[in-house]
């Protein structure tokens, strides 16, 4: 309720009014009173999910829960029976769609596990040499192969430290290289149909669409794994053209990146103008510091205090060891980060010691044990909308944060860095121990290190034989075999638990469950517009006023209204949303049915005009963008990517 409350702004409240307005208008033309309650849900989904009133998944889960209590409620409605009987309610939890994007997750994460992406790199480094012409090509190529076959934002994730690594060993900066390699995420989604969400979705939909057809219309196939392959493969390719031809004019080029400093120090005081220094200070007994905690002075003199010894015994550095409340006491000595001039005034107001070099903190700060990490925020990171202070950011996970780089713009300590509530997309630069910059590594669902060049242990490098033969056995059933999907990636996964390539906790922290309840709890809504006669009646409204226009552009209609949706919605909702419309739509212009679901399918996919995709929020912070910079290569890339997705669907299809 705080959340809904919290972004009821002045413009929500008056496109809440604009919508009920129109839901009052709807509700008097349409045939039935089912149409007229669902038109209304439709119109409230689309509400939440547009202006964002919750998050995705509560708004989904809503829905979900307000179709259901029609049950209750259906006589004060005017309604013979519920929109959706409650015994069909959670059928999306057991769904196949579900089950194979949980199984894709999982597999993902078991092959990620091997350490196979830092092999990958090595191979990029060594044959893609040091030009962008050679360099984006095959990463983004080979982005958008992993990508069809596992989440999109996986892939990218699992791509920002191979790319931040390419960037400081050949000089490219990032924002020329994370753009292509983004966007070429979201395309490898199109190439099977387990590679993105909405195209696992749509066997489903056809099956639900295909109980609601007239009788006189032959049911739908359903469509194998690589039947999309020539269409995908189109638009990677394509992508991957347009950024090798026009990147060097539509990519931006931030003057501050350089990834050529002689040391990590230099690279973040050039990159993000951090001119910081770590530094060895000592509390005399008759210092005024005495007594104070450390929040009383580290925003008022812009400093991070990192590590802390006292005696020869106390050694506080990291998670659990140093927190904003920790008592300064005599004789204590500490590891202190920030400007020249910050430091002198800090030690001039209260008398401190300074030391030339390390001597207490020689081992546990040595570049070997510690250093400054970027960690990027991914858009299912459970410190979203919370600040630093929230989350005791230094206690709980060991950062010591300096400065977030948000839209382009360094926030640095004593501009309020720690009050700042985190975004998707935000790149986090911290000082850490090795340790738990590994920890934070493992947790993917709330972190991407893009930080790869510190001393860490491959994970599992000796499990990469049982991971890819398990994949394989998976693809080989998808292939060969009548299983249903989810049972044949299922294998996959659960081969790779049992194999030891994951363990069953790592397994379920793959597994992104908001994802999860979105798309669970949107299957019902489908279900009504179907049954209800809702998509039926829309798309007979579309044919009219669009009067006797050729097929290809009702197609090029349906390609268009998915890309806007998408812009504006999770591509699941949408796609949820405007299958039944366009197989409503195809029969009533005489149309192949199955090839308009297809339309949707891919076209909600159509995601680079703006960072609302979670693959453009995860390359945001790194790459140093802005929306203008998403407008400018994204409105090419949409255009194309129309041009492209409709012509290869008329040609195989």
């Amino acid at each position: 309720m705080s959340i809904a409350i919290g972004n009821l702004n002045k413009k929500n409240i008056i496109a809440a009014v604009v919508f009920i307005l129109l839901g009052f208008y709807l509700s008097s033309i349409v045939p039935s009173i089912e149409i007229a309650w669902v038109t209304a849900i439709l119109l409230f989904t689309i509400y939440l999910f547009a202006f964002e009133i919750v998050e995705v998944d509560v708004a989904a889960v809503t829905v979900m829960v307000v179709l259901g209590l029609t049950g209750l409620f259906a006589s004060y409605m005017g309604l013979s029976e519920p929109l959706v009987e409650p015994r069909n309610l959670f059928n999306g939890f057991a769904g196949n769609a579900v089950m194979s994007i949980v199984a894709v997750m999982i597999i993902g994460a078991g092959l990620d596990k091997t350490g196979l992406m830092t092999k990958v790199a090595s191979f990029i480094l060594k044959v893609g040499g040091n030009t962008e012409q050679r360099v984006i090509p095959i990463v983004s190529g080979t982005v958008g192969i992993i990508s069809s076959f596992m989440q999109n934002v996986g892939a990218a994730a699992l791509f920002l430290p191979v790319v931040s690594r390419i960037s400081a060993r050949t000089g490219l900066p990032m924002s020329r290289l994370l753009m292509p390699m983004g966007f070429t995420a979201i395309l490898g989604g199109t190439v099977t149909m387990v590679g993105s969400s909405p195209l696992i979705l749509l066997n489903d939909l056809i099956l639900t669409s295909n109980s609601a057809l007239p009788k006189d219309v032959t049911p739908m196939e359903t469509f194998n794994i690589f039947d999309v392959t020539p269409i995908g493969l189109a638009l990677v390719a394509t992508g991957i053209i347009y950024f090798v031809l026009a990147g060097r004019f539509v990519l931006p080029k931030n003057k501050s990146e350089s990834n050529t400093a002689s040391s990590a120090m230099d690279y973040f005081k050039e990159l993000y103008n951090l001119d910081y220094d770590l530094n060895e200070i000592i509390v005399p007994s008759e210092s005024s510091l005495v007594g104070h905690i450390f929040e009383d002075v580290e925003h008022k003199y812009k400093i991070r205090i990192i590590a802390l010894r006292r005696g020869t015994d106390d050694l506080r550095i990291g998670a659990g060891g140093v927190a904003r409340d920790t008592p300064i006491e005599p004789e204590t000595v500490l590891g202190v980060i920030g400007s020249p001039y910050a430091i002198q005034t800090f030690v001039d107001t209260f008398g401190l010691k300074t030391q030339k070099q390390l001597v207490s903190f020689t081992e546990a700060l040595s570049s070997a044990k510690a250093g400054i990490a970027e960690i990027v925020v991914p858009p299912s990171s459970s410190i979203v909308g919370k600040s630093a202070r929230d989350v005791w950011m230094r206690k709980t996970y060991g950062l010591s944060l300096l400065a977030i780089l948000r839209n382009g713009e360094t926030i640095r300590e004593g501009d309020g860095v720690r009050d700042l509530a985190f975004q998707a997309g935000d790149t986090l630069i911290a000082h850490v121990t090795w340790d738990a910059l590994d920890r934070l590594a493992k947790d993917k669902k709330n972190f991407v290190v893009v930080t790869t060049e510190y001393p860490h242990e491959e994970v599992r490098p000796d499990k990469l034989g049982f991971a890819l033969f398990f994949f394989a056995i998976a693809l080989s059933l998808v292939l060969f075999s009548d299983l249903r999907l989810s049972i044949s990636l299922l294998v996959g996964a659960m081969g790779m638990v049992l194999s030891g390539v994951l363990s069953m906790d790592e397994a379920y922290q793959a597994v992104s469950w908001k994802t999860v309840f979105l798309l669970a709890s949107l299957i019902p809504l489908g279900f009504a517009v179907e049954s209800s006669g809702t998509a039926a009646w829309i798309a007979d409204a579309t044919l009219r006023f669009m009067g006797d226009v050729p097929t290809w552009v009702l197609q090029a209609v349906i390609a268009i209204l998915a890309t806007f949706f998408t812009l504006v919605m999770s591509n699941v909702g949408a796609t949820v949303l405007l299958v039944p419309l366009a197989v409503n739509i195809a029969i009533g212009a005489g149309a192949d049915p199955a090839v308009f679901a297809l339309t949707v399918a891919i076209a909600t996919s159509n995601s680079f005009l703006i960072p609302t995709h979670q693959v453009n929020a995860l390359i945001m912070g790194p790459g140093g963008y802005r929306v203008p910079d998403f407008l400018k290569a994204g409105g090419i890339m949409t255009v194309l990517f129309l041009v492209v997705s409709l012509s290869m669907l008329n040609i195989v299809f």
